[in-house]
């Protein structure tokens, strides 16, 4: 198996990246660190560290100056449960999940992994099961169905159901198969325009103006990450959107947050005067979502030319499921993962991993090839678009293989986190939270901003110095 460095050298070359840059980079920590038969740890060190060795060759572009990156392990894991370890004012999270969320058993004697965290995808379940919210209810109704077609029907009513398959079932899809010919990101040259000038800044992204349109874990996790390197991001989001609070605090960091209504001719007009100053935009939407509200990258490279546009999708943006919704937990359960990870723990059903790590490292992939795209603009001239999918994440992470006993590792426990986690003020009051695991020796990764209540903030840039 490769080892982390080989795993980050392979990731810092596909996106065009300098050899003799890695040899700036320290990891430490040995796997495992989390119960899995999967790589997580090597997967969230590797992730971490090309986002953080990105923000330093943007820092040695803008000025010249070369410095240190170093990323542990255990720190890396941590980070990439952030979520579980949030506190506000002494009082740790709440429930993850929704009363009905999870896995049941179907008639033909496969099972199903519902998502039922925002209302509108509950509600949409119930009632192509045609039962109330109650778990007993549910799982009684689930037996009147086929798996497959359970989650075919779902989908089409606007829920989010999986079907659990192993790694060959789900390998043999049409949409596996479109997605092998695809790396974990890509980036691609959409449009013509000169290079940007750098801001004046003392931090990689200081002065830097980024648009995050996304929710839950995988986008604000990227846009996170980019405020922690000095990045002036812009949470966009909507009063009538449905949010997970816990989330949108842990990712909110950094962040300003403004609301805007998309579905009204003023709030596409905001957006488009936001975005033709804007550096980077970053969205969450499923693909061709925002196409038809007159955002699509194409659109974006003519309102703002040098734009570095960011596309993240839950299957991909190519095949036939590229429409398909979908979150961290049913592509574990979709694409192989749980079914694997049950085997290796001798459990007949499926076993998630230990981690949200799909969705952590896809974020950290999104501010990786933001920046990388950024430095090339910087270089070049043009206008970028990066993509990003679960799915593509997933196969990555499949393809570093695995490890014989790491069931067998014992989960981390409160005294392993302490060293990863420190206290600072937010707009919900006392934050207990996990510090970025990447280190830089010249320009240490920070929030300036805190954590605040979605829509916190006015729809507009601060000013640059």
């Amino acid at each position: 198996m490769q080892t982390p460095r080989e795993i980050l050298g392979n990731l810092w070359t596909l996106a065009d990246g300098e050899k003799a840059a890695l040899d700036a980079v320290t990891l430490t920590g040995d796997e495992p660190q989390l119960p899995s038969s999967f790589r997580v740890g090597a997967a969230a060190q590797a992730s971490i560290a090309a986002a953080g060795l990105a923000a330093a060759l943007v820092w040695k572009l803008r000025s010249g100056e070369d410095q240190k990156v170093a990323v542990d392990m255990r720190h890396a894991v941590v980070e990439c449960r952030s979520e579980r370890y949030l506190g506000v004012e002494g009082t740790p999270p709440p429930a993850v999940w929704d009363a009905i969320a999870g896995v049941y058993e179907t008639r033909d004697h496969r099972f199903v992994r519902l998502h039922t965290n925002f209302p509108h995808h509950r509600d949409a379940v119930c009632r192509v099961l045609g039962c109330k919210a109650e778990r007993d209810e549910v799982q009684a109704a689930s037996m009147q169905w086929d798996a497959e077609a359970l989650e075919t029907t779902a989908y089409a009513a606007g829920g989010v159901v999986a079907m659990m398959r192993s790694h060959d079932e789900w390998s043999a899809l049409p949409q596996a198969k479109a997605l092998a010919a695809l790396t974990v990101i890509e980036i691609e040259k959409i449009g013509d325009a000169a290079p940007k000038p750098w801001p004046v800044g003392d931090r990689p992204l200081a002065g830097l103006r980024v648009l995050d349109l996304s929710r839950v874990i995988a986008g604000p996790v990227a846009g996170r990450t980019l405020a922690v390197h000095g990045a002036d991001v812009l949470l966009i989001s909507g009063a009538d959107l449905p949010a997970i609070p816990w989330l949108t605090i842990d990712t909110g960091r950094g962040k300003l947050s403004a609301f805007l209504d998309l579905k009204r001719d003023e709030g596409r007009r905001k957006l488009k005067e936001l975005l033709a100053q804007a550096d980077i935009f970053s969205q969450g939407y499923r693909p061709r979502a925002l196409a038809s509200l007159g955002f699509s990258p194409e659109d974006a490279a003519r309102i703002s030319p040098g734009i570095v546009y960011v596309s993240l999708s839950a299957y991909g943006h190519v095949g036939p499921w590229a429409e398909r919704r979908g979150f961290d937990s049913l592509m574990q359960t979709a694409t192989g993962f749980n079914h694997a990870e049950g085997q290796a723990a001798g459990i007949d059903g499926p076993k998630e991993l230990p981690a949200q790590i799909l969705d952590h490292v896809t974020g950290y992939l999104m501010a990786f090839g933001a920046m990388m795209a950024k430095a090339r603009q910087s270089r070049e001239g043009g206008s970028w678009h990066v993509h990003v999918s679960l799915a593509q994440t997933g196969r990555w992470i499949w393809n570093l293989g695995r490890l014989a006993d790491g069931l067998k590792t014992e989960d981390l426990k409160g005294e392993a986190i302490k060293p990863f986690a420190g206290e600072t003020q937010s707009g919900f009051g006392r934050l207990r939270a996990i510090r970025h695991a990447a280190e830089l020796s010249k320009t240490p990764a920070f929030w300036a901003r805190p954590a605040m209540p979605l829509g916190s903030h006015p729809p507009e840039w601060p000013e640059r110095p």
